[in-house]
């Protein structure tokens, strides 16, 4: 080997470079550990809420440190040292992974200036309802639908597009084109989602969440937020969606609208009169109630419980409603429960009809409901036909402060203009003795009144019974600006620390299983050559870390985990390679320096072939996949180019140093001296048993893919999916029965899920409300329907997502039905993508179509049989087999795997041309699939163990992963030695065609030479 003292250099300094990273990583795992230690130290368990305030403990002592220019390490700062630690993923960390929907329409609203134009607001309806499967852009099938309908409207016209605004802009003139409008339009959308993503930043960044990850996905409205480690979910969900949308209104008199409230109740007591009097009971008598039989069971109820109990009787639609009294501006308080039933009545048409002609345009908001309190005030607001708030934004600063009453509130500074507009309103307000409502995304925060005169100078304060962590997200919020539009999580990925915790025992405990059965196999087949490789293995290992965490600051997840343990694999592989091309040297009788330097050089070039294929696969997975996914192609990248180093180098290095020192290496031992020697199989005379096995096979998995489907996940479906543990096994049919009784979710499905005290549960019930409120009734109603499985266990705990936690809802997934389509859409792109790319590489490298339609057929074949088995098996497997982003990835590697052995077989097809020129054809093909046998069975072995290390070992959420991964080496072994190489070989005609393939594979070996 040449420039042996480049390459030792090389190793020395990659190795001690990795050490040096790793260390900043080992040191925060201390301080982290010390942070723990003390807080549990300073309140034990007999502390009220001990848990929350040795969490808060824990952050303000590190946060104390990140703030601290002392160098604690390494002549680093903490701050430094965290940065340049190992991070962990959302599976291994807990946290939140969400992407954000920002609300194209809203944008194009706000563009219009609100536009009532009818031919705009129905294109803009017709695009909602073609967005739930479309998988364009929303600008693009919003063009679409408007040009179906426009007639003679023009985008440009005065009432769409061409407002003031955009008109003094020149950025939408009257008379421009709807080509020019769209351009324009596109623009500014893009804007837009850019100034999204930058106010998102912001606010994260403000938040302090370590390691945070914030992207556009492609060219739509589509963010991703990856925050590993974040504690208060809910706060965070919080924060990444509020708008922001700061308005300041006046107060209108709540008691000038007595007579109206009157009214209206009057109205609807006598539609609801009406509508009694007309419905029928279903033996088709007048339904009525009895008030006397009321009266008497109220009588008895009281008698039972010895206290004076009514049958509550509405008579009073709205009035009935109102459980507490109003002043001011405030009209009364309501139950959160009705805020809904009470803003419909406010705002139907018999209302809007009794309105006095003075208070035609008022306003009904809510107030921000109080923590604890069942109810929640309303305001009455004066409006405007314009429906603009006299103020709105025009924030400089914002900060979380303390009033005179010591009570946490919000301090504001306005800028110039809003300074303005604001001395005018509380000119006007102190006038009148008028409240001022400051409302922040459609809810009154506080609507204070104006005592002591005009406020000039723009400072103002928000209110509202907040706490520290409210107050201070709220004034990070206003500092970083308000979205452009809304936006909504459409999908979202939260893990609670307690898996988090169980994830990173269970990865490691299967990381250290599967390299210690890996060594210890190296070194039975192979001897002292084996331990030579182990060496470059454990480099390997470091060399991975020290990349992941130095150059790439990259995320290590439970899929990256079973990445790099797949590299270990991998990286038996060229080993194998190698050693078995040396062990063919010795055969021949060649000297031990020169069948080493032979070996090394002859399987230089299967190595080369089978880690760019496996690579061309782990890349199109990194292009199309996110989060894990993302995280497992990385590291599979990484280890890819890290096993060819120290497999070409470091293991050559060891072996020659040994060698040059006198020693002798067998690359064998006693008991794997005489496997695989002299087999002679006539593979390709069973290739029609083969194919008839394989046809059985394929035909199987396609039946039942066609009758019994796939369990698609909600990935591709859409939906939410909660991972809920008990402190007692639970039966799965039992909760699947009482989940889809139409009075909760109307369908669910209950898996049980790793332990029988687990279950997956899964429906689509409400599949097209992304909003957090339809979020939080679904989780309250699957709290209700499990009351009787979780032992008194209360809604706070059970949705608790502290460390430790033994039971309750553990994990939650929600993918709405348009990002499902996404997933879907890109799922099949990426499969597709990679089996024509390895198509045209192969045909590149062995310049024949037959060698590329061989290994494609092959790929075809391991893909629908692994379908196949999960359609099959998945009823009755004792662990998950949904189809998901998992699943994917899993065929993808499957495929690389695949087509990884078929190329170490053509490679070897082809030597074997050059070599044996006389050899028939078919002798070729069986000799080259005999020889290449002990590295395929071998590789394939040192596989296997890896995935069943994990499979066993590595977690219950990438049990169906693995599953895939097993099935895929067992088909894809197969395959490459009776389907891939059988198809070439049918495919390629005896005679000119057999001796023009001999040529051109002479030809080619001749060129290698002469480079």
């Amino acid at each position: 080997m040449q420039n042996k003292g480049l390459v030792k250099l090389f190793a020395v300094l990659f190795g001690l470079v990795s050490i040096y990273q790793l260390s900043f990583s080992v040191k925060n795992s201390s301080i982290e550990n010390k942070a723990e230690d003390m807080a549990i130290a300073k309140y034990d368990t007999s502390v009220e809420d001990f848990k929350t305030k040795r969490k808060e403990f824990e952050v303000n002592y590190l946060d104390s440190l990140s703030n601290s220019k002392e160098n604690i390490f390494l002549g680093e700062t903490y701050a430094k040292v965290k940065d340049n630690s190992l991070k962990l993923g959302l599976d291994l960390k807990g946290g939140l992974e969400a992407i954000l929907q920002v609300s194209v329409r809203d944008i194009l609203k706000g563009l219009a200036n609100n536009s009532m134009d009818p031919t705009f607001n129905k294109a803009l309806d017709a695009t909602d309802e073609l967005q739930k499967s479309s998988q364009n852009d929303y600008i693009d099938d919003f063009y679409d639908e408007f040009d179906k309908i426009k007639g003679d409207k023009k985008l440009a016209s005065p009432d769409i597009f061409a407002t003031r605004s955009l008109s003094e802009a020149k950025i939408v003139t009257i008379g421009m084109s709807d080509d020019e409008v769209k351009d324009a339009l596109s623009k500014k959308i893009d804007e837009s989602i850019v100034s999204a993503l930058q106010v998102l930043r912001t606010r994260i960044d403000q938040f302090g969440v370590a390691s945070p990850n914030i992207q556009r996905l492609g060219t739509s409205g589509k963010i991703l937020v990856e925050l590993p480690g974040v504690k208060d979910i809910e706060r965070a969900k919080a924060l990444i969606t509020g708008t922001a949308e700061l308005e300041f209104w006046f107060g209108y008199d709540s008691a000038k609208l007595g007579e109206f409230f009157q009214a209206l109740n009057e109205s609807l007591k006598e539609k609801e009169t009406t509508e009694e009097a007309t419905a029928e009971t279903e033996e088709g008598e007048v339904a009525d109630v009895d008030q006397e039989e009321v009266a008497e069971a109220s009588d008895v109820i009281s008698e039972l419980t010895g206290e004076d109990n009514e049958v509550e009787v509405v008579v009073n639609p709205f009035l009935d409603l109102i459980k507490g009294p109003g002043f001011g501006s405030t009209v009364g308080t309501f139950n959160i429960s009705d805020t809904k039933k009470v803003l419909a009545m406010l705002s139907s048409k018999e209302a809007k009809a009794l309105l006095p002609s003075d208070a035609k345009n008022v306003k009904f908001l809510f107030g921000k409901p109080e923590k604890g309190s069942e109810q929640v005030a309303l305001y009455s607001l004066e409006g405007n036909r314009e429906d603009v708030a006299p103020l709105k934004g025009s924030i400089d600063d914002a900060r979380q402060d303390y009033d005179l009453k010591n009570e946490v509130i919000v301090n504001m500074q306005m800028d110039a203009q809003g300074a303005k507009i604001w001395e005018e309103m509380t000119t006007r307000a102190f006038k009148e003795q008028n409240q001022i409502a400051i409302v922040l995304d459609s809810l009154v925060y506080s609507a204070p009144g104006i005592n002591n005169g005009p406020i000039a100078g723009g400072n103002s304060q928000i209110s509202g019974n907040f706490t520290v962590n409210e107050a201070v997200d709220l004034a990070n919020v206003l500092r970083a600006g308000k979205l452009p539009a809304k936006a909504t999580i459409i999908q979202s990925d939260e893990v609670g620390p307690t898996l988090g915790q169980e994830a990173i025992d269970s990865g490691t405990m299967s990381f250290l299983i599967a390299l210690a059965l890996v060594l210890i196999w190296m070194v039975f087949y192979y001897g002292k050559a084996g331990l030579f490789a182990d060496i470059a293995m454990l480099l390997n290992i470091l060399l991975i870390f020290g990349i992941l965490v130095g150059a790439f600051k990259a995320v290590l997840t439970l899929p990256g985990i079973a990445g790099i343990v797949l590299t270990i694999g991998m990286s038996v592989d060229a080993n194998v390679l190698i050693f078995e091309r040396i062990r063919e040297e010795i055969d021949k009788g060649k000297d031990q320096k020169i069948a080493i330097k032979d070996g090394f050089s002859n399987a230089l070039s299967s190595i080369l072939d089978a880690n760019i294929t496996t690579g061309l696969t782990a890349l199109i997975l990194f292009l199309f996949g996110t989060g894990p996914i993302k995280g497992f192609a990385t590291t599979l990248l990484i280890g890819i180019a890290t096993s060819l180093f120290t497999a070409i180098f470091i293991t050559r290095l060891l072996v020659d140093w040994y060698v040059g020192r006198g020693g002798k290496l067998e690359f064998t031992t006693g008991i794997t001296k005489n496997l695989f020697v002299n087999i002679d199989i006539a593979f390709l005379k069973k290739r029609k048993v083969a194919f008839i096995i394989s046809g059985i096979l394929i035909v199987g998995s396609l039946v039942s893919l066609a009758t019994n489907g796939l369990d698609e996940g909600v990935d591709f479906v859409g939906g939410r999916t909660y991972q809920v543990r008990f402190d007692q096994p639970v039966s799965a049919s039992e909760i699947t029965k009482t989940l889809s009784d139409p009075a909760v979710f109307g369908s669910a499905d209950a898996k049980t899920f790793g332990e029988d005290n687990q279950l997956k549960i899964t429906t689509k019930y409400r599949i097209n409300e992304a909003s957090e409120e339809a979020d939080e009734a679904i989780r309250q109603t699957l709290f209700d329907a499990l009351q009787p499985h979780l032992n008194g266990m209360d809604y706070a705990a059970f949705i608790d997502n502290t460390e430790g936690k033994s039971a309750g809802l553990m994990k939650k997934y929600k993918v709405s039905p348009t990002i499902a389509d996404d997933i879907k859409s890109a799922s099949f792109w990426a499969v597709l993508g990679s089996l024509i790319v390895v198509f045209l590489y192969i045909l590149l490298r062995f310049k024949r179509w037959q060698f590329s339609l061989g290994a494609v057929a092959a790929v075809f074949h391991d893909v629908l049989i692994v379908l196949g088995v999960f359609s099959l098996t998945y009823k009755f497997m004792p662990f998950s087999l949904e189809i998901d982003q998992a699943f994917i990835a899993a065929i993808l590697t499957v495929i690389g795997y695949s087509l990884n052995d078929t190329v170490v077989v053509f490679d070897r097809i082809r030597e074997f041309f050059n070599e044996h020129s006389s050899w028939p054809f078919d002798k070729v093909i069986d000799k080259s699939l005999s020889s290449t046998l002990s590295r395929t069975l071998n590789t394939s072995l040192t596989t296997l163990i890896v995935l069943l290390a994990i499979f066993i070992f590595g977690g219950e959420s990438i049990r169906g992963f693995m599953f895939a991964l097993i099935v895929g080496v067992i088909v894809g072994t197969y395959s490459s030695l009776f389907i891939a190489t059988p198809v070439m070989y049918d495919t390629v005609k005896k005679g000119d065609a057999t001796q023009a393939l001999k040529n051109k594979v002479k030809e080619e070996e001749s060129e290698e030479v002469k480079a």
